[in-house]
Formats: C-alpha cells, structure tokens, sequence
C-alpha cells in the first residue's frame, strides 16, 4: 500500500465539472494498492497518517498530527503510484492491485479514516478526476508499507 501525503490549505477534486470532494486545511491522500494489501496494512496506514506530526506548532515546527489540529482529509485513488518505469518508457501498473479489489481496500480505508477524523472526502473510484491543490509548505511525504 502506498499513500502519497500532500499537506494544504485547501484541496478540492472534480468529476464531469462539479465537485465531489472538497477541504480546506488538512491532507491530500493519494492512495494505491497492491496484491498483498489487507486489513492489515489499512489499520497501519490509517493511525501513521492521522497522528504523522506535519502541521506546525506556536514555534513553526512540524509538531503537530492531523487530530491536534482537527484537520480534514481528501481521499483520492490513484493506482499510477504503482507505476513501474524502470524499463521502457511506458510505465507497467502490473503491480497495482485489480479495480474491483482496489475499491474494496479504499473504501474499507476510508471508513477506517471516519472513525478517527471528523471530515473525511474522497473523489470517485476510477473517475476521470481533476484535483486542486493548495499545498503548504510544500509538504509531501510518501508511505509505503511493504507486504
């Protein structure tokens, strides 16, 4: 499982120009899966990235987790951080995880994040969608948990 971690001030997601998905301050997720993605690896993924200490304290200093700040996050899928280019120029994303599988994993992965914060959005799985982004810093972290 991967999740690319983009700290904003505000983020919003289309599909068919209207928006679906929207925040103001909090994390943009883009989030990938792969055959070997369980329970598991959510249950991890989803305490790393509420408590992650990101966001600024009274100093300026990254000190605080998505909850101290009573954040938002914006869930998008995005099965190309799998993307395998090390041969070729066309990427192979014969690592990332089948579609009706993938949308079990997110969906499951989103309900684990309501339970921990306030404002969860997501886009729509498998949508054409264009994402806006005011990033804050900018800080973009990526996590992985390997199998």
């Amino acid at each position: 499982m991967k999740v690319l971690i983009q700290r904003v001030i505000t983020s919003s997601v289309e599909v068919d120009n209207r928006i679906v998905g929207k925040i103001s301050k909090g994390l943009l997720l883009f989030v990938a899966f792969t055959k070997f993605d369980s329970i598991k690896e959510i249950e991890y993924m989803v305490d790393k990235i509420v408590n992650l200490r990101i966001f600024d304290d009274e100093k300026g200093i990254m000190n605080k987790s998505l909850l101290n700040i009573e954040g938002s996050i914006l869930s998008v899928s995005q099965f190309t951080l799998y993307g395998d280019s090390t041969k070729g120029r066309r990427p192979s994303y014969i690592k990332a995880l089948n579609g009706a599988e993938a949308l079990k994993l997110y969906n499951l992965f989103n309900n684990k994040l309501q339970e921990k914060v306030s404002k969860v959005e997501t886009g729509i799985f498998g949508a054409d969608m264009k994402v806006q982004i005011v990033n804050d810093g900018p800080v973009t972290i990526m996590l992985e948990k390997k199998f």
